[in-house]
Parts: C-alpha cells; structure tokens; sequence
C-alpha cells in the first residue's frame, strides 16, 4: 500500500476519479458519487466548502414535527434524522400536549467557557497576588475582539485563576465565562483565550518579580461543558387527563408505571444511557437542522447527567395532589448567528420556518422536542412496548432493503397494520404475493 500525497489538492472530479479506481466498475461508481451532487453548481461548490477532502453528498431525511405548543406559541419545527418513528414520536407527543398547555420552558442561564491552561514553575502565592492587575490586562487586550459582542449584550463575564498543582505539578488555569448572545460563540471564545495567552506571555515577561522562565501555555480552548447554560423544559396536567391514553389503562396506573419507568432510569445508569439517548433523538434533529453542532450538544448532555457522580436521567417527574409534571433540564449551547446559520440554504429555511427565533428560544425548541421524544419513549415502554410503533415505522425501510416490488407494497403495510414486523416476515410475504398472489399463514399481534 503506497500513501496517497496530495489528496486534498486535487479537483472534486479528481478525487472522485482517485476513489473510483478502488472498484473494479469505475465508471459506474464515478457516476454514482456524482449522481448526490446539488444540481445547481453554486450550491454544490458551497457545500464542498463545508468540509475536506469532499466528493458527494450524504442525504439525511429533513421532516417537520408540528403542532409544538411552546411558551404558548405554535412551532412546526424541522427535524433532520434517520431514525425510523422519531419525528411520528415527537409529533404525537406534541398533538397530546397541545391542548394541555403545550411545553414550558425556562432559561436558567446562559454562561459559557473557555480555558487557557498552562505550567506555572514560579511562585504560585505571588501569581495569584498579582492576577488582578493580569486580569485587567486580558479583558483589554482583548477589548478590540469583544467590541462587537459587547454592543449586543454580551462578552467576557469573569476571570479567575484556577490552581491544579495539587493534581498536577505546575498545572494551572485561566477560567473565563462568556456570553456569547445569539452565536454559540466558539471562534469568538477561542479568538478571546489566544489573545489571553500572548497577554500572559508578554505581561510575565515584564514582571521583575518573577524568575521569567516558569510560564508554558499548554493549550487555550472553550469548554463544551456548559453546566450554567441551561435550559429547563416542562409539561403538567391533572392525572385524569391519562384516561384512555392507552386502550384500557387508567389515567392513575399510566403515571405510576410512567413514573416507575423513570426511577428505574434514575437506579440503574444501563437504563439512564438508553433514556437520555431518547432525549437526543429530538434534540439532536432539531440541532442537526439549524446547523449547531449535535456532538458538542451531546457531550455537554452527558457530562452533565453524571455530575453527581453515577450517570442519571436528564427528566424527571413529580407527582403531587394528582398533578403529573415531567421536566427536561438540559444544559445545551447553540446559537442561530455564525457557523452554518447564514450558509447552508435548509438551515436557514429552518430558522426561518421557526420565526427566526433567538438562541435561548431555538435551546427551548430543542429541549421541547427531546422532552416530547422521551414522554413518548417511556410511554411505549411502560405500557405497550417500544418495538410495535418502531418497527411498523421501520416496515418502510425493510421493503427498500429487500426491493419489494412497488406493486406489492400497499398490501403489504395493509397486512401489517394486524402482524408482527420483522425482516424474515416481510420477506415470507413477499415471496407468497409473488409465488401465490395471496398472503397468509402469518403471525398476528
């Protein structure tokens, strides 16, 4: 195996050629690649700007969940995902919870952080003696990068000198928090923490007290662990208002089993895991369609649901005076200016298709359709199961993936409005339409 040199140099055709010549069927694989490219060359060569090393383009669905009663506000709102029911599950949690008051949502803060982290081999007592007067330097020397976020409202919130020595030898930090307003602000963090090292560098090296040989900048970076950027996301309503949310079950034993399938998430972190991701199947949709970046969110999600020490749930449900209230508290940074936001054409259709929203409003959004997706989720758990509303969701999917001929698809999901899905049944039914023109001997619900 020889390395490939200069990859990333050559045309999109180029590269596309270079891939194509590792099939044996060349020409068709070139066609195929350049079959996903967007027909308008324009937007082509935007979205090649998007990423490296670029030969096509990987479609996801883009779909809308509606009737999204928010703050009293009505959302229909994009969601970008492969995953077969989650958007039927977000918009069945969202038409349950319309006339109910819809989804409540506050903002507990909005702070965010970076860090320069360094070695320090001088005298610790005396940094800290004299951080103030550094302090005053950083927030200037940076006045010319902040100038524009502090017109907004934002910018630099505070500073302090963190000490890990005891850890680590030498091992300190500087800890900023930031608002960044409407941008989920990483450049502007990071632009900010650079300038905070070339200003510690220089300001240690005019100090006469120090050794002026103890300083070494390790690395300058935001942090995406956001515990103070946090957004909390709530539904309530009387408990009688559960009859008949399941055939046969009352409203009363609904949200004792509801809620026992949340303890169950709050003792076991195997369950916690499977819960939260349920929360990111909408959170991450509707990140993924306003261009933020779902990995930061994620992580950040994570990290908080095991800041007590065990991994836990991100909901929670209260009932008190037959009173059921289900809360989401999600620490989540997104913004709705800069990255993708003014560049890729669907994202912004989908900040548009919202009303333009504010970045604590689209974090609002967001957890509205991870708190409808995990109601959903417990829901199918505690009562019906979750495999019989996914896998007809899925039934779709398997017909693609064994080319069930077009003409024999309308039978089939007729048939399987009343049978179990799986691939081997699919499969069985198909080959009885074909062979037989009929269907039967089949496993019902």
């Amino acid at each position: 195996m020889e390395l490939f040199n200069g990859f990333s140099k050559l045309s999109t055709e180029e590269k596309i050629l270079a891939i194509s010549k590792l099939f044996d069927n060349q020409k068709e694989i070139f066609q195929y690649l350049k079959s996903f490219h967007h027909s308008d060359k324009d937007v082509q060569e935007l979205f090649e700007g998007f990423s490296e090393n670029t030969i096509s383009n990987f479609h996801m669905p883009f779909s809308v969940a509606p009737n999204f009663l928010i703050n009293g506000k009505n959302y229909m709102v994009p969601m970008v995902i492969e995953e077969s029911s989650v958007v039927a599950a977000a918009s069945k949690s969202a038409k349950f919870w319309f006339n109910k008051g819809g989804f409540q949502t506050e903002i507990v803060s909005t702070e965010k952080i970076g860090q320069v982290h360094f070695l320090w081999h001088d005298s610790v007592d005396l940094l800290k003696f004299k951080f103030s007067e550094l302090k005053n330097e950083l927030i200037e020397d940076t006045n010319s990068i902040t100038e524009n976020m502090r017109k907004r409202g934002g910018g630099i919130l505070n500073i302090e000198l963190k000490d890990f020595t005891d850890q680590e030898p030498g091992m300190m930090q500087i800890y900023c928090t930031f608002d960044t307003r409407d941008s989920m602000g990483a450049n502007f963090i990071n632009s900010c923490l650079e300038q905070f090292a070339a200003t510690f560098k220089n300001w240690y090296s005019r100090q006469a007290e120090f050794s002026g040989h103890g300083l070494d900048i390790i690395l300058c970076i935001l942090s995406n662990l956001t515990p103070n950027c946090r957004v909390k996301c709530w539904v309530e309503t009387d408990v009688k208002n559960f009859d008949g949310i399941v055939k046969d079950i009352r409203g009363e034993d609904f949200v004792e089993r509801f809620a026992l399938g949340v303890r169950v998430a709050e003792v076991d972190p195997h369950r916690a895991v499977t819960h939260n991701k349920g929360v990111f199947n909408g959170v991450d949709a509707v990140v993924l369609a306003t261009g933020n970046d779902f990995r930061a969110v994620e992580a950040c999600g994570h990290a908080y649901a095991s800041r007590s020490g065990k991994y836990s749930p991100l909901t929670k449900v209260d009932l008190k005076d037959d009173h059921f209230k289900f809360t989401l508290d999600l620490p989540i940074s997104i913004g709705v200016v800069g990255g993708l936001t003014k560049l890729h054409p669907l994202v912004k259709f989908s900040l548009k298709m919202l009303g333009n929203p504010t970045a604590t409003e689209l974090m609002g959004i967001a957890a509205a359709v991870g708190l409808a997706n995990n109601f959903s989720a417990v829901k199918s758990l505690v009562t019906t199961g979750i495999q019989k509303g996914h896998m007809k969701m899925h039934l779709i999917n398997i017909m693609n993936q064994l080319e069930v001929p077009k003409e024999y698809r309308d039978r089939i999901i007729e048939y399987f409005k009343t049978h179990k899905v799986s691939v081997s049944e699919v499969r069985k039914v198909c080959d009885e339409l074909k062979y037989t023109g009929k269907i039967k001997g089949s496993v019902k619900i």
